[in-house]
Parts: C-alpha cells; structure tokens; sequence
C-alpha cells in the first residue's frame, strides 16, 4: 500500500490536485478539509458556539461522518445524510477552521482517516497528514501559493458559481485563516521536515500535478 500525503494552507488547491493526482494513479482520494467541514455543518445547525470547547465536545458524541464513493468520487456523510453538496460555503469553512483546533474535534476523525490508509492506496490531503495523521508517508508534500494568488483563485470560482465575492475580504479571510491553522495547539498546520515544498504561485494545475507524481515515482 502507498499513501501520499499533501498539506497546506487554505486556497493552496490541495483538492482539486490531489483529485487529479489520485485518477492518473488510480489511488484513492481521501479529502479530510471535508471531514471537518461536514463537524463545522452539524455546529452551524446546532447553533454550536465555537468558542465554547464544552459544547463542541458534547456535540462531538453526536456526531458520526462517514465516507463513501460513488463512481469514484469521495461523498461526505454525516449521520448518514449525504453532505458533500452543502459544505462548501464560506460560513462552513470559517467554522470549520475555528473548531479544528479542539482535541475531540481532531480525534472524532483520526482513527477514520487512518483506517483508510490501510485499506488502500490512498492520497489524503489536509492541514496535518504528513506531519500527524500519516507520519509514515510514503510522500510528503507542502503545497502553497501567497495569499493574493489564493484569494484571486477563490474569487474566480465563486465570480464563476454567480456569487457575489469581495476580493479584498477574501484574501482576509485567508490569512486570518492560515494565523488559526499555524497558532494552533493542535497539529498545527506546518511543513513536515521530509515534505517536498511546491509553490504553485506561478505554476499551472498540470505542472503542480506533473511535480509531484515526478517525486513520488522517485519513491516508489
């Protein structure tokens, strides 16, 4: 079994590379930012305060997120209701980044990410793979961008999806982000000392893709 591990921060276009990585490698692609997004969504209905660990950790025993994979594309289930349509918002992911930092948020969902390595070959992205949730990767990498080329990308896709999007509050948001996920207690988000740094500023999807299949075949 193989396992590739992809960290980095918000906006690094972590999924949509690691989704093409994962096809053209017939591995499969597990995306944990998701995981965490489906916990955020199930605070958000509940009117769970983020800054309140006490009712996160209530909320946690409540909370089953599952995956499964239709045609080969990773489908979030929270207590069973399919949720991969719905945890996309920004509100979700803000959410998502607060609450990530609890201890009972990250262990509701690392035995299901580490099971998941052992049963195949997998590519998992997220903020702590080769630095905590797979250690013994076969592959590390650190996928960034600056903070204006993330937001621009955000910008873009929202403009496209036909929503109203602020580029200067975007790129906020984003950097507000990346301090949480790096100040963090917990698994903050950093680059592990065997990771292979990409900066795909100034680089296309496929040239991101082509650099990091070059380095795991050097693995291999």
């Amino acid at each position: 079994m193989y396992s590739i591990a992809i960290d980095g921060p918000a906006g690094a276009g972590k999924s949509t590379i690691a989704k093409t990585i994962a096809k053209k490698l017939e591995f499969i692609y597990v995306d944990t930012g998701a995981m965490y997004r489906a916990m955020a969504l199930y605070f958000i209905r509940n009117n769970v305060n983020p800054e309140d660990e006490a009712a996160i950790n209530e909320a946690c025993k409540k909370i089953h997120v599952s995956i499964s994979y239709q045609d080969g594309v990773q489908q979030v289930l929270l207590n069973d209701e399919n949720v991969t349509g719905l945890i996309r918002t920004e509100e979700v992911g803000n959410m998502a980044s607060k609450t990530s930092a609890y201890q009972t948020v990250r262990a509701t969902l690392l035995e299901l990410q580490r099971n998941l390595a052992k049963t195949a070959d997998i590519l998992m992205d997220g903020r702590d793979i080769g630095t905590h949730v797979l250690p013994d990767a076969d592959l590390k990498i650190y996928l960034t961008a600056s903070s204006a080329v993330r937001a621009k990308r955000r910008y873009d896709e929202l403009v496209e999806k036909g929503v109203t999007a602020d580029l200067g509050k975007i790129e906020e948001d984003i950097i507000v982000r990346d301090r949480q996920d790096m100040e963090r207690e917990i698994a903050p988000l950093k680059q592990a000392e065997d990771a292979v740094l990409v900066d795909s500023s100034d680089m296309t999807i496929e040239q991101v893709v082509d650099t990091i299949i070059g380095e795991f075949e050097k693995v291999k």
